[in-house]
């Protein structure tokens, strides 16, 4: 059971970033380090945070002012 959760967990995870990446893309906003957390993914059961890293102020407001 734990196996399956941490796959579908670690998918998941997989997932939002992909979907993360390519809406601030549509929006001109690439972020090189946006990717999934090393330190999640070296559990024993892996279920990773999405880390979307350190940012300029130019992309933080370009981030505030991107509409869902």
């Amino acid at each position: 059971m734990e196996a399956r959760h941490s796959a579908l967990c670690a998918g998941e995870a997989e997932d939002a970033v992909k979907e993360l990446r390519a809406e601030l893309a549509k929006a001109g906003i690439i972020r090189l380090s946006l990717g999934l957390d090393p330190v999640g993914l070296a559990r024993k059961a892996p279920c990773p945070l999405v880390v979307s890293g350190r940012t300029s102020p130019d992309d933080a407001r370009r981030l505030a002012a991107v509409p869902r």
